[in-house]
């Protein structure tokens, strides 16, 4: 049962994200948040979670990311002292800012421990958002915000990345699909998040197929 404060705080985050991210426009812009924090809430229901936890995390996820400020601990301040302004508890603070913290996508070899159930849904649900149709305009948009072509033939994928060499080696928005969005079905953490990642991940190998035969030519 979600608390008065606990909505006032909600509403807030709402409000901080929005005014935040609006004119955001790689690929981690309002609407993301939006569609994050509902199959998060969505899942928590499934799965039985704090929703309000699960809520709260999405809706900051992308205040504390690295790619989105100076550094990630710039992020994560921001993020913390935000809750500490608006009334969170103690425990509530550790919990948001382990999740924001843990959750994202580093390359291979990089990624950290998620120690609780909140913040394997928050971290399903940021995942869902990278595949699928969505996920496919999300990563053109990402890749040309950052100054990489959507496909060079002479490109191969990249295996064993630093996170360095993951966020700033050379690369492709088709390249990326190999060296993230296609991993990601086999890296859902719950049974709800497992199911819908089925569909949006043939879609992304239905998308290849026919990228490829237009780039040859053959369609």
């Amino acid at each position: 049962m979600i608390t008065d404060r606990q909505t006032k705080i909600l509403q807030e985050a709402r409000d901080f994200a929005y005014a935040e991210l609006k004119d955001e426009t790689s690929g981690h812009d309002w609407w993301h948040i939006v569609r994050v924090t509902n199959i998060a809430v969505e899942i928590a229901k499934q799965e039985r979670a704090d929703v309000f936890i699960c809520e709260l995390a999405a809706l900051l996820h992308d205040i504390a990311d690295g790619k989105l400020n100076e550094s990630e601990e710039v992020g994560l301040q921001k993020v913390e002292q935000w809750l500490q302004n608006h009334q969170a508890s103690e425990a509530e603070i550790a919990h948001v800012l382990e999740i924001v913290s843990t959750m994202s996508f580093k390359g291979d070899h990089q990624q950290k421990n998620i120690s609780t159930l909140e913040g394997k849904i928050v971290q399903d649900a940021d995942r869902l958002d990278a595949i699928g149709a969505i996920g496919i305009a999300r990563a053109m948009a990402y890749s040309g915000h950052i100054g990489r072509p959507i496909h060079d033939p002479d490109l191969q994928p990249r295996e064993n990345m630093t996170l360095e060499e993951y966020r700033t080696g050379k690369s492709s928005a088709i390249m990326h699909f190999y060296e993230k969005l296609l991993k990601l079905k086999d890296m859902m953490n719950t049974a709800a998040a497992q199911k819908m990642a089925e569909s949006r991940h043939r879609f992304l190998e239905e998308y290849l197929d026919q990228f490829y035969a237009e780039w040859n030519a053959k369609k």
